[in-house]
C-alpha cells in the first residue's frame, strides 16, 4: 500500500505502540508503517546510537504521532518493565506491543550447541516475549485492552540446517502466541507473523548472492520485503483484525506450499 494511502487511513490514530528491535530492519519498517497510520511510536533496542538514528528517520516521515526511544535489552525483564512504565508515563497508554527483537548466536548442529548460547537464545527469543508481554499487560492492557504482535519465523514450521535451535525458539513463539491469546482474551488479542527470508541489511549476506536461486522455486518468484511484514503487522494491530487472535500469518512467498522434491 502506498504511504499516502496508509497515512490517509490513520487506522492507528492516537494509539501507542512499543516495538522491540525497532532501530533497524523489520522493527524499523513496522515503526514507519505505524507512524504513517497515526500511532505514537516507542522503539526499543540495545544501542543508543542506532536508536537515535532511527528516531531521526521516523521523524522525517509524515505522521502526527510522537516518536520516543528506549535503550533496553529484550532479554532483561527489568528493561521490559521500565519501558512499559516509561511509555505509559510519557504517552498515557500502551495499546500495541510488537515483540520483534531476536538473537541467533549459534549456527550448527544441535548436538554441538553449548549451554551459554542455548540459554541466551531462549532468554531473548522465548522468555523475552513473555516478559515484554507481561509488562505491557500489567502496565496498561489488562484494564484497557490492546494487541500483541509477535514476529516469529517460518523456521518455526520447518526444518532448516544449522539454525535448528533458533527455529525451536520461534516454534515456541508460535505456541505461546496461542497460549497467550487464550490467557489474555477477551481483553487483549495476540497474533504472530512467520516471515520467510526477508531482504534486510542484516540478512544481505544470505540472500544477495543467491537471490535468483532462492526465488526460482517460489510461487511468487520474489523474496519478502520489510514492507511486506510491516503491512501484516499493521493489519494485526488494527481493528481490521478485531476478531482474530492466536493466529499466525505466514509470509513466505509460498515456500511452505511447495511439493516435496520440486525442481527449479
Amino acid at each position: 500500500m502506498p504511504a499516502a494511502q496508509t497515512r490517509h487511513a490513520q487506522v492507528l490514530s492516537g494509539r501507542v505502540a512499543v516495538i522491540t528491535g525497532g532501530s533497524r530492519g523489520i522493527g524499523l519498517g513496522i515503526a514507519k508503517a505505524y507512524r504513517q497510520a497515526g500511532a505514537h511510536v516507542v522503539i526499543a533496542s540495545r544501542k543508543p546510537d542506532g536508536l537515535a538514528a532511527a528516531r531521526e528517520e521516523l521523524l522525517r516521515i509524515d505522521g502526527d504521532g510522537e516518536v520516543h526511544e528506549v535503550t533496553a535489552n529484550v532479554g532483561a525483564p527489568e528493561d521490559a518493565e521500565r519501558c512499559a512504565q516509561e511509555t505509559v508515563s510519557r504517552l498515557g497508554r500502551l495499546d500495541v506491543l510488537v515483540n520483534n527483537a531476536a538473537t541467533n548466536p549459534y549456527m550448527g548442529d544441535l548436538l554441538d550447541l553449548d549451554l551459554p548460547r542455548a540459554e541466551k537464545t531462549v532468554r531473548v527469543n522465548q522468555y523475552g516475549m513473555v516478559a515484554w508481554t507481561r509488562s505491557a499487560w500489567r502496565a496498561w492492557m489488562a484494564e484497557h485492552g490492546g494487541a500483541v504482535v509477535n514476529i516469529a519465523s517460518v523456521g518455526g514450521l520447518v526444518v532448516d540446517p544449522h539454525i535448528g535451535w533458533y527455529n525451536a525458539t520461534k516454534a515456541a513463539m508460535l505456541h505461546m502466541t496461542r497460549q497467550l491469546a487464550y490467557e489474555l482474551g477477551p481483553v487483549a488479542r495476540v497474533n504472530a507473523i512467520a516471515p520467510g527470508l526477508i531482504k534486510t541489511e542484516l540478512a544481505r549476506a544470505v540472500w544477495e548472492p543467491r537471490e535468483p536461486i532462492l526465488t526460482a522455486k517460489l510461487p511468487l518468484r520474489r523474496l519478502g520485503t520489510v514492507e511486506d511484514v510491516a503491512q501484516a503487522a499493521l493489519f494485526l494491530a488494527s481493528e481490521a483484525s478485531s476478531w482474530m487472535t492466536g493466529q499466525t500469518l505466514v509470509l513466505d512467498g509460498g515456500a511452505t506450499v511447495l511439493p516435496i522434491g520440486v525442481e527449479a
